[in-house]
C-alpha cells in the first residue's frame, strides 16, 4: 500500500482510546454501594411486615417485663373433714336429704342434721341448692362444698358456728364427680398471678 499513510513496524496502531482505570473502579464501587443499599432496604421492609427479629424482641420484652409472679401465696382451704354440713331437702322428692348426706359423708364431710327444709326454704329453692352459713364461710367452707355442687347459690346468716346448711333445690340431680370436684378445688388453691405492668 502506497500513499500518505503507511504502516511500518510490527505493531498495529490502536483504534480506540485507552480506558481509564479510575472510571472502572468508580463504577464497580458505585454498583456495590447500590446493591448494598438495595439489600438493606429489602431487610427493612421484611422487618416492617414480619415484626422484626422475634427472638430479640422476646428477649427485650423479658428484660423489660419479667414473667409475672404470684401476687399472693396459695389459698389454704379447709379439708372436708373439718366441715360440718347440715343437709335439708327443699324439694317434693322423699329421701333426697339422706341420700345427699350419705354421699357427702363418703367424700369426707362431717354430717350434722338431716331432714326437710324449714318453711322459709321449703319448695322455694328453684336452683340446684343453697349453701347457707356464717359470713366467714365465704372464704373457705363455701368454695369447698360448692366444688361438690356447682351452681349452688351462697347465702350468709347471723350464725356464729362454722356449720354450713346445704338446702337441696328443685334442679338437683347429683353431685359433681369426685375427679371434677378435686380439679375445681385444685384450681381454687392456685395462687393468682400478679398483673403485668407491660
Amino acid at each position: 500500500m502506497g500513499g500518505k499513510y503507511r504502516i511500518t513496524g510490527d505493531k498495529y496502531p490502536r483504534m480506540r482510546r485507552p480506558r481509564r482505570r479510575s472510571k472502572v473502579v468508580l463504577a464497580a464501587i458505585a454498583s456495590v454501594v447500590a446493591l448494598g443499599l438495595a439489600g438493606w432496604g429489602t431487610l427493612q421492609l421484611i422487618d416492617v411486615f414480619t415484626g422484626g427479629d422475634k427472638t430479640a424482641s422476646a428477649a427485650d420484652r423479658n428484660e423489660r417485663c419479667p414473667s409475672p409472679k404470684a401476687s399472693k401465696p396459695a389459698k389454704v382451704l379447709p379439708q372436708p373433714a373439718k366441715i360440718t354440713v347440715n343437709v335439708y331437702n327443699a324439694t317434693t322428692r322423699g329421701g333426697l336429704a339422706k341420700a345427699a348426706a350419705d354421699e357427702l359423708k363418703k367424700r369426707g364431710f362431717k354430717i350434722g342434721e338431716v331432714g326437710n327444709a324449714t318453711a322459709a326454704y321449703d319448695k322455694k329453692v328453684p336452683g340446684t341448692g343453697i349453701l347457707l352459713g356464717a359470713p366467714a364461710a365465704a372464704d373457705g367452707t363455701f368454695p369447698v362444698l360448692g366444688a361438690q355442687l356447682p351452681g349452688a347459690a351462697t347465702k350468709t346468716d347471723a350464725r356464729k358456728n362454722g356449720e354450713v346448711d346445704l338446702i337441696i333445690g328443685k334442679k338437683f340431680t347429683a353431685f359433681s364427680k369426685p375427679q371434677a370436684a378435686a380439679a375445681a378445688l385444685s384450681a381454687l388453691t392456685k395462687p393468682a398471678p400478679a398483673p403485668s405492668s407491660c
